[in-house]
This record gives structure tokens, sequence and C-alpha cells, in this order.
């Protein structure tokens, strides 16, 4: 049992590391990845992608990116699941909203003008 449980943290820091190596740019850019789950007998990983990754523009590229490259180098995985809060892929990092930008028509009707300048 004790090799069972050593190998399934090696996959685990294996996933992790993988996503700190080849993604240095979602940290850098103040998104975040994280693993949600891991079924190491099916071989299905899940991802979720937050901060500023939610409502980001080339995130699905991202996460495109995620699923193509973790299934060739890491082999005990068959299949990734990444998503944002923004995609109903279950993540919770937002609940469900969405961010508004400058200019952009919010609920209410009133334009977003953005945040107010400090001076």
């Amino acid at each position: 049992m004790s090799t069972e449980t050593k190998d399934g943290d090696d996959l685990e820091d294996r996933v992790a590391n993988f996503l700190r190596r080849n993604f240095p740019q979602i940290q850098m850019h103040g998104g975040s990845a994280a693993i949600r789950d891991l079924d190491r007998e099916t071989g299905e990983v899940t991802i979720a992608l937050g901060g500023a990754c939610s409502g980001c523009g080339i995130s699905p590229m991202t996460i495109q990116a995620i699923k193509s490259r973790m299934v060739k180098e890491i082999p005990e995985i068959e299949q990734v699941n990444a998503h944002t809060g923004m995609d109903g892929g279950g993540g919770d990092d937002m609940g469900g909203m969405s961010p508004s930008f400058p200019g952009e028509t919010v609920d209410d009707g009133e334009p977003d003008e953005g945040p107010e300048a400090p001076f």
C-alpha cells in the first residue's frame, strides 16, 4: 500500500510541476492553476484556472494547450478537464459573475466607466 500512495503522490507532484514549468505566464499575469481532482485509476485530472484567468480572452487557448501537452508529457494522464469560473465548468472562483470592462454596459443600463482614480 505504501508504494501505491508514494506513486500517487508522485503523479500529483508531476502534474503540479507540469503546470508550473509549462505555464509560468499564468502566474505572471495574475492567474492561478490548481488541481481540483485527480483520478489515478482512470487517468483523469481536473484543473481549475482562477484569478485573472477568469474572463481572460486567451484562457480557452491556455486550456487547450494544457489539455494537449499534459497527456503527451505525463503518460498516466488519459484525460484533462480544465476550466475557469466563467465557462460553467463547475468552478466557483467568481461565483458565476462575469467581469465588466470600462465602456461596457452593465445590468443597470449605465456604462461602466471603470474604477475611479485615487486622486
